[in-house]
């Protein structure tokens, strides 16, 4: 077997960037995180692939700078497969390519059934890659040497697989579809912080009163700040449903928290005081949350037939025209136009519906401007005619 050989000094890294500064074409990246085990989304391995130079993989732990990368190969393509997993880790090490090429996004817009690396590698160049280790703790060190060999697969076929979709795109017309899509992902801001995060919090729902709510408030925050100090992933130090329990259980004192069953997890006993802290502050708390928390989303579709008869009424007719032309493209519908984005527009339409107004409201949407060409007609269309056609009346039994 090859041994495999990890790049963890500054002299050798920039050895290996003057290497494939040398290279030709287009550079392939990819990015193993430690998802699940850790609480950052940092890199911890960087694998990079270059015609006439060959591949490489990166230790960023004890690397001081990934400059002499980013000057060596950041004027070239960037080939990813799923760009948008990687952006985040590659921006928090100062790598930002000026162009990417993503052979997932493209794959979803050529049809395939199949999206993951293996299956498109397969498909395009006959080679099955092994997948056992995508979801390995890539934070362990030192690194296995069949965990390195999987790395380097996933770059060392990568720029092949682009040549055979790029060739693909050109002959069915969607070249500037694909090109529109990777710079949209390629300049995508990072999503904003959830004004109160803590709702996400599984088996919620279950929880009644404000005050109780404060509690939930607490204790997820605890575990959040405990996590980010270990930096270890929440869910692993203590799981959600067993917060829920701790709550429900609703416990008089320190001792009867670690009483409740259901309180598991590798911090749960050893971190009793934080918790037990956490639960005293959420009951003395004044700053209230809200029990039901406002929404600008529109409502469930099912809703919509009682609810506003005529926005039911233009959603059904679009998406039935827009799902017709996916399928002419042969592509998923939600790769031509996002189901939220058609939603909002047909809940709140232009007050004046034709191409030029449905248009604006779907860039408004974050719409590329090929989705707008291949949906805007087709939707304002569909929107004039559900006004026209009487509306069917409901079945009470339904």
């Amino acid at each position: 077997m090859t041994d495999y050989v990890v790049i963890e000094t500054d002299e050798a890294f920039v050895e290996a960037c003057r290497i494939l500064s040398g290279g030709s074409g287009p550079v392939a990246v990819d990015v193993e995180r430690a998802s699940g085990f850790r609480y950052s989304q940092r890199a911890y391995l960087v694998q990079v692939f270059r015609r006439d130079a060959g591949a490489f993989l990166f230790d960023p732990i004890p690397l001081t700078s990934f400059a002499p990368l980013q000057e060596a190969i950041g004027a070239e393509e960037w080939v990813f497969h799923a760009a948008s997993q990687d952006l985040p880790s590659l921006h928090e090490l100062q790598l930002e390519p000026a162009r990417v090429f993503d052979t997932e996004l493209a794959a979803r817009l050529l049809g395939y059934e199949r999206v993951g690396l293996a299956a498109v590698v397969e498909r395009a160049l006959g080679i099955v890659l092994a997948k056992e280790h995508s979801a390995a703790d890539w934070s362990t060190r030192p690194l296995p040497n069949t965990w390195l060999e999987y790395a380097e697969l996933d770059v060392l076929h990568l720029i092949d697989v682009r040549d055979f979709i790029a060739a693909e795109l050109a002959e069915t017309g969607k070249t500037e579809f694909a090109a529109q899509e990777f710079e949209a992902t390629r300049i995508r801001p990072p999503r904003p912080p959830r004004e109160e995060p803590w709702r996400r919090l599984s088996g919620l729902h279950q929880v009644r009163g404000a005050k109780n709510l404060a509690v939930a408030r607490e204790l997820w925050q605890a575990r959040e700040d405990y996590a980010r100090e270990v930096d270890v992933s929440p869910g692993r130090l203590v799981p959600d449903r067993a917060l829920i329990a701790a709550l429900m259980a609703a416990p008089p004192s320190k001792g009867a928290l670690a009483a409740v069953t259901a309180f598991t997890g590798r911090a749960s006993r050893s971190q009793l005081d934080r918790w037990w802290a956490a639960i005293e502050r959420g009951r003395e708390r004044t700053d209230l949350p809200r029990e039901r928390v406002p929404s600008d989303t529109p409502p469930p579709p099912r809703a919509w037939a009682d609810r506003n008869p005529e926005a039911d009424a233009r959603l059904k007719a679009a998406r039935q025209v827009v799902e017709a032309h996916a399928e002419e493209l042969g592509m998923p519908v939600e790769n031509l136009l996002t189901p939220e984005t058609l939603r909002r527009v047909a809940w709140e339409p232009p007050t004046v519906i034709d191409v030029d107004t449905i248009g604006q409201a779907l860039a408004e949407r974050e719409a590329r401007p090929w989705q707008i060409e291949e949906t805007a007609q087709r939707i304002a269309d569909a929107f004039v005619e559900a006004a026209q056609t009487p509306a069917e009346p409901s079945d009470p039994a339904s």
